[in-house]
C-alpha cells in the first residue's frame, strides 16, 4: 500500500458565517509550548476587523430579536457539536497550552459544560436583572434588560479554548453579537470553533473571530463608532489603556482586565456587563377608593 500523503488544514477567520483568508494574505506561524511549528495562521488586518463589524452589526437584529429560549436551544446545540469534536479540541489545546491529554480532556470539557450552563441562562437572566419599580403615582413603572449590541472581544492569552468560551458565550447568550480576537499565540482551538459555529444554529455574523496581533486589530475595534462595548479580557495593562482611551469616543461600554480563574464556577457577571436597562412608565389612571380605577 502506498503511503498516503499528508493534508495539512488551513485555518481561515470566520466571518459573517464564512472562512475568508485575511485581506492581507497574510499568515503567522503557531507553535506549540516547545516551538514546534502546528499551523500558519491568518494574520488580520485592520480591514478584516472593519468587516467583522459590519457582519456583526448585521447580524444584531435578528439575534437580540429571537426568543430568549430560542437562543438557548442554539447554544446547547453548540455544545451537542462541541461533544462531538472532543478529541479535536483536545488536542488542540493540549498542543497549544502545553497539557496532558488528560488536563486538556478537563478543560475542554469544562467548556463544553459552561455552554451549556450560559444555554440554561437565555431565559432566566431577564428575570434577576429586570424589577417592577415602585413609584409615588398612578404608574406602572418597570426596569427591563436589553443586549447592547456590537461587543468587541480580546480572548484570554493563555486560556486558548475554557477561556475563549467564557467570554463569548455570555455576551451572545443575552441577544449580544462579537467580533473576538483570539488568542495569538494559540488561535487554533478558536479558529476551529469557527467550523462549530458555521454548522450548528448560529447564524452567521453572531460570533466573527480574528486571529493575529492583538496590538494590530483592536485598537481599530475600539475606535470603530459602530462597536458598543468591548471586553478586554486579553489585553495587557499597556494596550488595555491604550484601548480605554479609544473606547470612550462613542462611550463604549468597558470590561476592564481583571485576574480570573477561567476553571472556576462563572456568575452571571459577564453577562450582565454587557446589558442596557430600559425603565417604562406607563399610567393606570386615577385610583379609586378600591385601588384601582380598573
Amino acid at each position: 500500500m502506498s503511503e498516503r500523503l499528508t493534508v495539512f488544514k488551513t485555518y481561515k477567520l470566520f466571518v459573517g458565517g464564512k472562512f475568508p483568508r485575511s485581506e492581507s494574505g497574510r499568515v503567522y506561524e503557531v507553535t506549540d509550548s516547545k516551538g514546534n511549528w502546528l499551523a500558519n495562521a491568518p494574520l488580520s488586518s485592520r480591514k478584516d476587523a472593519r468587516d467583522a463589524v459590519v457582519a456583526a452589526r448585521k447580524a444584531v437584529g435578528g439575534w437580540s430579536g429571537a426568543t430568549a429560549y430560542n437562543r438557548g436551544q442554539v447554544l446547547y446545540r453548540v455544545a451537542e457539536m462541541l461533544e462531538g469534536r472532543r478529541d479535536q479540541f483536545v488536542a488542540e489545546v493540549a498542543e497549544a497550552e502545553g497539557l496532558s491529554k488528560a488536563k486538556a480532556a478537563a478543560q475542554v470539557d469544562a467548556a463544553i459544560d459552561r455552554w451549556v450552563w450560559y444555554a440554561g441562562w437565555t431565559d432566566k437572566i431577564s428575570q434577576i436583572t429586570g424589577a417592577t419599580n415602585p413609584v409615588a403615582g398612578p404608574f406602572f413603572n418597570v426596569s427591563s434588560t436589553e443586549p447592547t449590541g456590537v461587543v468587541a472581544v480580546l480572548a484570554p492569552q493563555e486560556s486558548s479554548f475554557l477561556g475563549l468560551v467564557s467570554v463569548i458565550a455570555p455576551a451572545i447568550a443575552t441577544g449580544n453579537t462579537v467580533v473576538v480576537v483570539a488568542s495569538e499565540k494559540a488561535p487554533l482551538p478558536a479558529l476551529s470553533l469557527g467550523e462549530v459555529l458555521a454548522t450548528s444554529d448560529v447564524p452567521g455574523g453572531v460570533v466573527n473571530v480574528l486571529s493575529g496581533r492583538a496590538a494590530e486589530i483592536a485598537p481599530s475595534l475600539a475606535a470603530h463608532q459602530d462597536v458598543n462595548a468591548i471586553d478586554l479580557a486579553g489585553a495587557d495593562a499597556e494596550l488595555a489603556k491604550e484601548l480605554e482611551i479609544a473606547a470612550a469616543d462613542n462611550l463604549k461600554r468597558v470590561l476592564r482586565p481583571q485576574p480570573v480563574d477561567w476553571a472556576a464556577q462563572p456568575g452571571t457577571d459577564r453577562m450582565t456587563a454587557f446589558l442596557e436597562t430600559r425603565t417604562v412608565w406607563h399610567p393606570t389612571g386615577s385610583l379609586g377608593a378600591g385601588g384601582s380605577s380598573y
